[in-house]
């Protein structure tokens, strides 16, 4: 992976992982237009890119997350939250580990799942009108679980995570900003997880010698500056990401995200099935 395909998919990743139309879709698709070579890096990098997408959450509310300092018990809730949300998508994450990868190969199950889950956010809020839930303070332990179970339907490439919580938090009554929200600090704790896994304790496959994901960044300077610039990139532009969300949500809600992922899943099965796209 050159330094240029590595910024391009940084600037994919940082665009699209906060929106509800798939990051890892994007970036698989990006992978392929680009021509990068499958390889166990390209898999790794996939996930790993996250990591600037987390910080950029951080950054944004760092109020939020130092809460507990200054609230105690309260503010310490917040956590107790996000850790019985994300629990599901730990859990699973690890069962399904080799069926995800499988997945994370496949332009076919992308434009299925975008097409699929664009004709659901046309409709969403129609379907869930009942908000009564605006604040982290509101939201019961029960909830938060169930909005870690929608969440994990996005271990599908091409769902997309935040599409599924920001889902699941409707379904759950929480207003649809509100709902985004907690789909950006459950991602702090879901891509941090996702991101350690992959690095320090998942075995890659590398000419036949299994390494852990530090010893195969650290094995080529290559591999090692792309991953530094890539998470670089993804970070400032998921700031920028995250900011034109929220507002643009609370004003026109999800249509055109779901119109934009039925005609980008239908360019794609179209390039699958002209053979442009393998």
């Amino acid at each position: 992976m050159s330094t240029l395909e590595s910024i391009l998919i940084a600037i994919v990743e940082g665009i699209t992982e906060f929106l509800p139309i798939s990051s890892t879709g994007h970036m698989i698709i990006a992978e392929r237009l680009l021509q990068v070579p499958p390889s166990n890096f390209t898999k790794l990098f996939t996930v790993a890119i996250q990591l600037g997408a987390i910080l950029s959450v951080v950054v944004l509310y760092w109020n939020r997350f130092l809460a507990p300092f200054r609230e105690g018990r309260a503010g310490w809730l917040f956590y107790g939250k996000l850790l019985v949300a994300v629990i599901p998508a730990l859990v699973l994450g690890k069962l399904l580990d080799d069926k995800i990868d499988a997945l994370l190969e496949s332009p076919l199950t992308v434009s299925i799942m975008l097409f699929a889950g664009g004709f659901v956010l046309l409709f969403i809020d129609q379907v869930f009108r009942k908000h009564t839930i605006h604040r982290e303070q509101q939201l019961s332990f029960g909830r938060a679980f169930l909005i870690g179970l929608w969440q994990c339907v996005a271990m599908i490439p091409g769902v997309s995570r935040s599409a599924a919580s920001i889902i699941g938090g409707m379904q759950q009554q929480l207003s649809r900003s509100f709902a985004a929200e907690f789909s950006f600090f459950l991602a702090v704790p879901t891509m941090a997880a996702a991101t350690g896994y992959s690095l320090f304790l998942k075995d890659w496959d590398e000419n036949g010698a299994l390494l852990k994901g530090y010893d195969l960044l650290l094995s080529s300077s290559n591999y090692l500056q792309a991953f530094v610039i890539g998470n670089v990139v993804a970070f400032v532009v998921a700031l920028l990401a995250i900011k034109f969300f929220i507002g643009y949500l609370q004003k026109h809600g999800f249509r055109l995200f779901g119109w934009y992922r039925i005609v980008l899943g239908f360019i794609l099965l179209v390039l699958i099935y002209t053979g442009y796209l393998q």
